[in-house]
């Protein structure tokens, strides 16, 4: 199987999405180095065999600049695909439908994804979510309102979230 790979110039840096053959988002982030801080996220049992460098990626590079220009809903739609147990995919599937500009907290998720006493377990799903901005666990902060880790770094969250906290 033949996967894609798209990088865009944002104000927060490089984004790169990767996607297989179908077009499913594998993996996405803000990095630099999408070699060496984006592609080890592919699980094995998920990742193409090779991954050709396009200019754009169709609906994918269409909704990262929709979020770009302030309409979120065509990155919470784009389909997905990573690998991790029943529990941490419930957390990505309830992520994927927090409002921009609404953060929640670890426990709060833990909640959302029926599991309220489960906030590590939230915190958990965050650190191992590979498709940043498609499941976006920037908006997921700790209990006290602080934002807590973020692979892209906490700088790119706090923008992130000041960024969404301004749209309509």
């Amino acid at each position: 199987m033949i996967g894609s790979r798209s990088t865009l110039d944002t104000p927060f840096g490089p984004f790169t999405a990767v996607v297989d053959a179908d077009g499913v988002v594998l993996a996405a982030g803000w990095t630099p180095e999408p070699d060496v801080r984006l592609l080890p996220l592919v699980h094995a049992t998920l990742a193409p065999a090779e991954i050709v460098e396009r200019d754009e990626l169709g609906p994918v590079t269409a909704a990262v600049r929709a979020w770009l220009d302030g309409d979120p809903e065509p990155a919470a739609t784009v389909p997905v695909r990573q690998h991790g147990g029943v529990f941490l995919q419930e957390v990505w599937a309830r992520m994927r439908e927090i409002p921009a500009g609404s953060p929640v907290s670890y426990t709060e998720m833990a909640t959302l994804a029926g599991r309220p006493l489960a906030p590590r377990g939230a915190a958990q799903a965050c650190q191992q979510n590979a498709i940043g901005l498609f499941v976006p666990d920037h908006r997921v902060r700790k209990g006290d309102g602080s934002l807590g880790g973020y692979r892209w770094g906490i700088e790119v969250k706090a923008k992130l979230l000041e960024m969404e906290a301004n749209w309509p």
